[in-house]
């Protein structure tokens, strides 16, 4: 059974309820069919009766809970919520209903923080920082975290590395230079999130150009950096670093390039130095090695909502949504 599918059985066990803000996109519809049809998730689809009606045409939605944003009975409710959260920045009543009917995200989060769903999954057609912004000012970042972060969850067929093909990148979706002090952060977050959605302890590699003092840059330090503090952090986490990525993954040559290491050749969290080399990383593993790519997944937040890539299909958002749910059960 692979990854996806223990986590879909988890899912089923526990069943929350997830928003799906972007009616205004067929691959909504169709990824909402399976999911309704596998029972992963009690849905609720943000949409007008034209919206809904022209974009999941032929398709049997009827177990999802449909809500007009215009019409629906706790929509002042909604707005008295968002004006209390955000009346510091100035909002009025007025600004709150104009930003609820014109951007359903908002609409998600504010059902989400007064309790009537437990998480949104929604990115198909919208950018990450539009995906992130309302539930930053709505849902806030969870106590204790420093940094909300992205990652993706690979499953890499017929990989004999990481967690039988199974890992962890980040931050490959939202921080694009971070400091030691935040690519610290990002490691222990990500371990976190792989121990919870793939039940295995994470071995995590802090990955550079240079293994062990093999090169010298600015960069490297950087790295060098955030694994001292990240280690201070978190003694007990397994973590190591710098290491290019061959010697992150592959036994022989981590063992070669970093001897003594209890990660180097068996990691299956990839921490990558900035977001252009965690972006062009999972992309070139995901359409060269024909890997399923779950994400951006969102860590930190005090409540789950999850980024899609706007090139996804509908069997992506099924898999995030299923994400979302477990995530959803852990907070519970």
């Amino acid at each position: 059974m692979g990854f996806i599918d223990v986590i879909k059985e988890r899912a089923k066990a526990d069943k929350k309820t997830i928003v799906l803000p972007e009616s205004m996109d067929r691959r909504t519809f169709v990824a909402a069919e399976k999911i309704l049809k596998e029972g992963l998730a009690n849905l609720i689809i943000i949409g007008t009766p034209e919206e809904v009606a022209k974009n999941s045409e032929g398709l049997d939605i009827s177990g999802a809970t449909i809500v007009n944003p215009f019409t629906y009975e706790k929509t002042d409710a909604y707005v008295d919520l968002f004006v209390e959260l955000r009346k510091a920045k100035g909002m009025t009543p007025e600004l709150a209903r104009e930003t609820m009917m014109k951007d359903y995200a908002y609409y998600g989060c504010l059902m989400i923080k007064n309790g009537d769903a437990d998480g949104m999954v929604s990115g198909a057609c919208h950018s990450t920082a539009n995906t992130l912004r309302p539930c930053l000012q709505i849902i806030k970042t969870k106590p204790g975290t420093k940094l909300v972060s992205a990652f993706f969850l690979m499953e890499v067929p017929n990989c004999e590395f990481g967690e039988n093909g199974t890992f962890v990148f980040a931050d490959c979706g939202l921080n694009q230079n971070p400091t030691p002090d935040e690519l610290a952060a990002i490691a222990i977050s990500s371990a976190e999130s792989f121990k919870m959605l793939v039940g295995k302890e994470p071995k995590v590699a802090m990955l550079s150009h240079s293994s062990k003092g093999s090169a010298k840059h600015d960069d490297v330090t950087k790295v060098v950096e955030a694994t001292r503090i990240a280690k201070e952090t978190a003694p007990d986490l397994a973590l190591d670093g710098e290491l290019q990525l061959d010697a992150a993954i592959v036994p022989e040559i981590g063992a070669s390039k970093a001897p003594g290491s209890t990660v180097a050749g068996h990691a299956n969290v990839l921490v990558f130095p900035d977001l252009d080399a965690g972006n062009i990383g999972y992309k070139l593993v995901q359409r060269l090695a024909k890997a399923e790519a779950y994400g951006p997944m969102c860590q930190g937040i005090a409540k789950p909502v999850n980024d899609l890539s706007r090139g996804c299909s509908a069997d992506d958002i099924v898999g995030v949504v299923a994400i979302t749910a477990v995530q959803a059960q852990n907070q519970d």
